[in-house]
Formats: C-alpha cells, structure tokens, sequence
C-alpha cells in the first residue's frame, strides 16, 4: 500500500489502481452512426468518419445502449419498426432525403433534413451537430439534477440549522445532531464525542477539604500555593474527550458513557487533536503508517463489519474543537440493514468529497448549537439559582411559612399536568406547552415575593395584638389585681383597728371570699383577652364580652381613672378572622402588587411573558371580591386559579403557624369546598384537584426546584 496521500489538511486513506484500469474504466464508447442496409448511394458521404462507430441496423442488438445514436435514413418507411427507439433521448435521425415526410410522427422524430445530394463534409458535420445537442441536453440535464440535489441540500442544510437552533435541552439535541448527520450521508451508524475539561485531580493535584469556617487555600503552606496553582493551570489545559453518543440501525449497541484521552492512538482522538478530518474506504485495510487503529472487538461480539469511516471535528465560532462527529458504513440505501456480510460489501460505499463537505458543514453548525444550548443551560441554572435564593431570602423574613412558595409550585405544576392530560370533561381542549409549564411553574414559586415589601412586624404578626399590646395589658390587669390587693389589705387594716381582732376574725371568711371574687373575676376577665386574641381561620367569635371588660375601669398612680381595655384594644381583639385589622390587611394584601411590579421589572423572554400577569391573581376570587385588584372571573386566567387552589390548601395544611393551626387534609378540603359554594374559587379545578389527588403532592419531598 503505497503513502497516505494528504489532500487539504486532511488524512484521505483510498486505495489507489494502476493508471491504466482507470482509464480503462473511465473510457466511453464511441458515438455511433446507424444506417439502413441497401441504401449505399446514399450514405456513401458516411464512410469516412473516423470519430464514430459506423454500423448497419442488423448490428443494432450488439451495440450499447447508453451511449449516443445518430441514425441515418433516406425513406419514411424505414422508421416504423425502430420508431419507439429513435424517440431515445440519446438518439438523433438525420433524413437524407429531397422531400419533408408526411407523417407528423416521423416528420417530428426527424433532428434535419439534408439533400440526398449533400456532399460528405456537410453530413459529417450535421452528425456532430446531433451529437453535440445529445451531449448539450445530457449536460443540461445532469446540471439541473446536481442544481436541484444541492438545491435540496441547502433546504436540508437550513431545516437541519434552525432545528438545532430551536433544541435547547442537550441531550435531545446531541441526539438530533448525531441522527441529522447519519441521515445526509446514509449512514449506517455513527458516534458523537465531546471534548470537556479534565477534572483537578486528573492533573496531579490531591483532592483537598477545608475545615469548618475555612478555605481550602487555609489548608495549603505558602510554600505550596505556588505548585497548586501550577496544578490548576495545568488541569485548564487538560481536555479528554467523552464518548457520549452512540446509534446503529443494524446492531444493538450495548452504550455507556465513558471518557478518553485526546490521542492520535484513536480515530476521534486524532480528529480532536489535529483538527483534520479523516475518510477510510475500508476500516480493516489501514495503512501501516497511521498513528492510529480500529478496535474490532465491538465487530467481533456483535457480528458487524465496520467499513467505511468518516470522522470530522465539530469547530466553534472560536475554531476551537469542542467534539468529533464520526460516521460509519455510508450507504446506497439508508434503509437497507447491514445485517449479513454480503449486504456489507453490496451496500457499503465510501464517503465521497461532497458529503465530506456537507458533513463538516453541519459539525460547524452542530457545535454552536451545542454550545449554544449549554449557554442556555447555564443561563436556566443561574435564573433557577437566583429564583431558589429569592423564595429563600423571602421566607426567611417569615420561618413558619418555609417552603410554602416551593409546594405551591409542586401543587400548581401537578395540577396543570392532570389538566394537560385529560382527554374528556372541560379540559380536554386545554394543552400547555413546555413553556407555558414553565411559566406556571416560575409564578408559582415568586408569587409571594412582594412580601419584601410588607413590614416584618405585620408579616409575621401571629396574634391579633402585637406581644408589645399584650404585655401591657399583662401588665395593667397585675397592677390592678394589686391594687385590688393593697385596698382590701387596707380595708382589714381599717376594720381590725376599728373592731378589734376578735370580730375581725369573725369576718375574716367574708374578707378573703370577696378578694378571691374580685380576683377570679379579673383572671376570667384576661382568659377572654387571650382567647380573643387567638386568630381563626374562619370568620368566627362572639366579642360583646370585650365592651364589657373595656366598660371596667381602674385608678392609675396619678389618680387618673381608665378603662381596663381602650378602643384600639378592644378594635382589635374583635377582628372576626386572621389576626389582622383592616390597615394590617391592606398592607398583607400590598405584596401582591409589589410582587406584580418587581415581576414586571424582569426582561421576560416572549415564551414566558406572562408570569407577572399569572402571578399578581393567586389572591383573587371569581365572584370579584379578592384583592388587590378586584378582577372578575373572565379576567382571572386558569393557571392562576390553579395557584389559587394551592395557594389556599397548603396555607390551610402547613405546619402549625403562630397565628393559625394547621388543619387536617379532609378540613382543608372541605373548606376549600366552602369557597367553592362562596364562588371564590373555581368548581371544576377543584373537582380535578380532589378526584386526581393533586393534594398528594403536597407530600412530596424534596421539592424539585
């Protein structure tokens, strides 16, 4: 086998003939001239061409029927027989003749007319004249097959282009770009490789951990900061490729992921390295001079013949080398299986020039896509990081609601998808797409992110006084009961003085039954306060009791008289529902409106445009009485009604909260269904959210976000 030839910075491996056979092989007949026996006189002027192959028709079955025809006739009559072959695109007739022919068929199949008198010179140049307009249509037809075949290719090219373009998830796409690929070239099989960076303990350096409330470079001698900076730079530099995709359409392959050093020793290896692309006839016939070889060992377990590999670099804007696309068996028919040896040797051809070309065309395209997509992942996992740490930071301003943000969005999303797939009752024309999901999804999770907005003091108020309230009225109702004390003390002192201390003795019974009187009556009067200020979830509580207290009054040092209770105390300690006055709840309520504003600041992408207008509803009601905008139904969409019915069951189901119980699944379904009846809520999404047990989602945990 002689040298590799290298064509175009690129390892071409042919096998090459003798000169001879290829011209041989390459040679075509010569043109030929037909003409009819017994006419002599008349085509005597054809004699002396020596550029064509002169035969009578009696020879016509030995001749070959691919190559250019000029037949020669002197009379209509001649043409009846041989009419269905002198209408060949290969075939022109020349008439020799005085008189035009009579038929319209014959007259039509007839290329020119020359006078039966014509001297030889003009005959030899009309043939060359037919058989340059054969060769002239030939060619024009053969260009408009190439022009229509790149034509075709070009479309290809784009639809395959803006595929890759609109795949953002990188696995579905390092599929399509490997498939795509097989499809242009009818490819039997072929492989994907991805150049990545290697890891720091690949480069030498000791995997290092740092103690708590350190760094790992408080871990490292000074001596030593020197050589592991030499160790990083060097793991920067160190790439591997990663063997990540694999097809065939003859064999099972039994795939997995594995990693290799970018070495000539192997085909992707040597592409990854040299950037040079690399075309074999015959896997199995190498030259000895190659750097590298074929493993036969998958051909041998499976019963495959690899033949015929092209392997090219996939090269970024940067033309930087970010993986290898390799390709095997190139077939005549995409469809045949490679199943048998014989079908191999039938089937399998080399790569030629041109798919070489279209191939290296599409890695190029391939690689900005994939690193296009990756950008994209990277930019999906910051945008997910920022929105965790946002739900994060907004509900560390209030502990006991901690994950509320994150099992809403569990709920919602859980929701939608039953929705999604209904396929009868009133949703089985609603269909989300991937992004509307998403957006479902990110509303969920920052609807309540205007809670920064809102004074922590009424965020986290559990009790309808604030502690500082209730301290004080603690505090007036001990100096009243000491007062009470310290004024019946002095009434017994008075009487003891005055009656003497057998009679005061007498009346020492009636002493202590009033004080203990007054005193149980002042504790129940503060065992109303305290259960007053518990909050409840439904509106509820019978609150006259409080005018009643308020009514009492006591003496303070400076001899002021006040009510044990003053207006703003007893306003609210008779708030029916919460633990909030109606100032406290128009500020609660603002967080909807912040959350709208803040969510209308972020440059949304088109996709997902409409999270700011399914976010700021989640605390709307059908029938026009939520807040803060007070939308009807019809302006109220049904993502934000699935949030709604979220939203409510775990605010009713969370844990134990100061201002609240938490109340059993079957109660938080049930009061649900209340709002369903007060036409708050939407009937059909809640019988949904029942009868799929949407609610077992709310279990679900860790919560994938």
């Amino acid at each position: 086998m002689p040298a590799l030839p290298r064509q175009h910075g690129a390892l071409q491996m042919t096998t090459t003939a003798p000169i001879k056979s290829i011209v041989h092989a390459n040679a075509r007949p010569l043109p030929m001239v037909i003409y009819f026996d017994g006419d002599e006189p008349a085509l005597r002027a054809l004699a002396g061409l020596q550029r064509y192959r002169r035969i009578a028709v009696s020879q016509m079955a030995t001749a070959p029927q691919d190559i250019e025809h000029v037949y020669v006739v002197t009379r209509e009559s001649q043409m009846n027989e041989q009419y269905d072959v002198l209408r060949k695109p290969n075939v022109r007739v020349l008439a020799l003749t005085d008189a035009r022919f009579k038929d319209p068929r014959m007259d039509g199949a007839i290329y020119g007319y020359l006078p039966a008198s014509t001297p030889g010179s003009l005959v030899e140049r009309m043939v060359d004249n037919a058989i340059d307009h054969i060769q002239l249509l030939a060619n024009r037809r053969e260009i408009n097959e190439r022009l229509q075949m790149a034509t075709q290719e070009i479309h290809q090219l784009n639809q395959i282009g803006a595929a890759l373009s609109a795949e953002h998830n990188t696995a579905k796409l390092l599929e399509m770009i490997l498939t795509k690929v097989r499809e242009i070239t009818r490819s039997d099989a072929g492989s994907l490789y991805l150049v990545e960076q290697a890891e720091l303990e690949e480069a030498g350096a000791e995997p290092t951990t740092a103690g708590e409330g350190g760094t790992v470079t408080d871990l490292i001698p000074s001596t030593e900061i020197g050589a592991v900076s030499k160790l990083v730079k060097q793991a920067e530099s160190k790439k591997r490729l990663r063997f990540k995709l694999a097809q065939n359409d003859s064999v099972n392959i039994p795939f997995r992921e594995q990693t290799m050093d970018i070495s000539k020793k192997s085909i992707a290896g040597y592409v990854a390295m040299t950037g040079q692309h690399v075309n074999i006839e015959d896997a199995y016939h190498l030259p000895p001079d190659v750097p590298f070889s074929i493993n036969r060992k998958f051909d041998e377990d499976s019963g495959y013949r690899t033949k015929s590999i092209l392997a090219v670099p996939m090269k970024n804007q940067k033309d930087e080398i970010v993986g290898v696309l390799q390709l095997i068996n190139s077939k005549r028919d995409f469809d045949t299986k490679l199943e048998t040896l014989s079908v191999v040797l039938q089937q399998v051809v080399p790569f030629v020039e041109r798919q070489r070309a279209i191939v290296e065309s599409l890695a190029s395209q391939a690689a900005v896509a994939l690193e296009n997509s990756q950008l994209y992942e990277a930019i999906q996992r910051l945008f997910e990081g920022f929105v965790r740490a946002a739900v994060i930071a907004i509900e560390a301003r209030d502990p006991t609601t901690s994950g509320h943000s994150f099992r809403v969005a569990n709920l919602t999303v859980a929701l939608a998808e039953v929705a999604d797939r209904s396929e009868s009752g009133p949703f089985v024309d609603l269909r989300f797409t991937r992004n509307e999901m998403k957006e479902i999804r990110y509303a969920s999770l920052l609807h309540d992110f205007g809670k920064v907005g809102v004074r922590e003091e009424v965020l986290v108020k559990a009790k309808k006084l604030y502690p500082s309230q209730m301290d004080l009225i603690n505090q007036r109702f001990q100096f009243v009961k000491r007062s009470m004390q310290a004024e019946i003390l002095q009434s017994r002192l008075d009487y003891v003085l005055e009656k003497g201390r057998d009679e005061y003795m007498q009346q020492l019974p009636k002493f202590e039954e009033k004080m203990a009187s007054q005193l149980t009556e002042l504790d129940n009067y503060f065992e109303i306060i305290l259960k007053s200020n518990e909050p409840t979830v439904l509106a509820e509580g019978n609150f006259e009791r409080l005018l009643d207290i308020a009514a009492r009054r006591f003496e303070t040092f400076a001899g002021e008289e006040q009510n044990l209770l003053n207006d703003d105390e007893v306003r609210l300690l008779s708030i029916r529902k919460g633990s909030l006055d109606d100032a406290e709840r128009m500020q609660i309520e603002s967080h909807v409106v912040h959350t709208f504003k803040f969510l209308q600041q972020i440059p949304w992408t088109k996709e997902i445009k409409s999270i700011p207008a399914i976010a700021r509803g989640h605390h709307e009601k059908l029938n026009g009485r939520g807040y803060p905008f007070k939308l009807s139904a019809a302006e109220i969409p049904i993502q934000t009604r699935m949030m709604t019915i979220s939203d409510i069951f775990d605010a009713l189901c969370a844990v134990d909260r100061p201002y609240k119980r938490a109340v059993a699944l079957e109660r938080a379904l049930e009061i649900l269904g209340f709002a369903v009846k007060d036409g708050e809520v939407d009937a059909t999404l809640f019988e949904l959210f029942k009868e799929a047990k949407v609610w077992e989602r709310w279990k679900v945990e860790p919560y994938p976000y």
